[in-house]
């Protein structure tokens, strides 16, 4: 072809189908991922107690860690978080600074109720919440408090709106903006 300006067309077309061919292969990754992750979290949200129904949340009689009793009556009156967690959980320690931002963010529109599981002694809990600078109230929890919640990892977290009934739910994870969007308008 002696013809140079048809030949860097030529060049620049097939360029341009490079880089779309490219962008196009990404997207796909992407969308790939997205629906990976999605069926994951589908598929581990499943047992969880329904959210859309605004079903009553559970009752339950527990202690705290000093010892003042705790019931699903006693967080009516404002939205509430039960965050269920293990003292092992790595995902649990990672979100705690969250909590507490969250609840001097927002602590006077929704109390967050740690709820702990899985545990060996109450003692275990105490170390957590010391290790992690927490001041929120700490549930001590048992096997039937996890199967009532259908707790099946950690950390899961239910919210409740002021007459108790479960308005959200979630688990992994969570950052004081997500818990904010999550409990916004209840």
């Amino acid at each position: 072809v002696k013809d140079p300006t048809l030949v860097r067309r030529f060049i620049q077309a097939a360029q341009a189908a490079e880089v779309t061919a490219r962008w196009a292969r990404r997207l796909g990754e992407i969308l790939l991922v997205v629906v990976i992750v999605g069926g994951i979290y589908a598929w581990q949200s499943r047992d969880l107690l329904p959210a859309g129904e605004r079903l009553p949340a559970p009752a339950f009689e527990l202690l705290d860690l000093q010892g003042r009793p705790w019931t699903l009556d006693s967080l009516m009156g404002k939205p509430a978080v039960l965050y269920f967690f293990a003292p092992w959980c790595g995902v649990c320690a990672a979100s705690s600074p969250q909590l507490r931002w969250f609840d001097r963010w927002k602590g006077d529109e929704v109390q967050v109720v740690l709820v702990g599981l899985d545990w060996s002694s109450p003692a275990e809990l105490a170390d957590y919440a010391g290790r992690h600078e927490l001041t929120l109230p700490i549930l001590v929890a048992g096997p039937q408090t996890g199967a009532d919640y259908r707790i099946r990892g950690y950390p899961t977290y239910y919210v409740l709106d002021a007459d108790g009934r479960i308005a959200g739910r979630d688990f992994g994870y969570t950052t004081a903006p997500g818990l904010w969007l999550r409990t916004l308008g209840l």
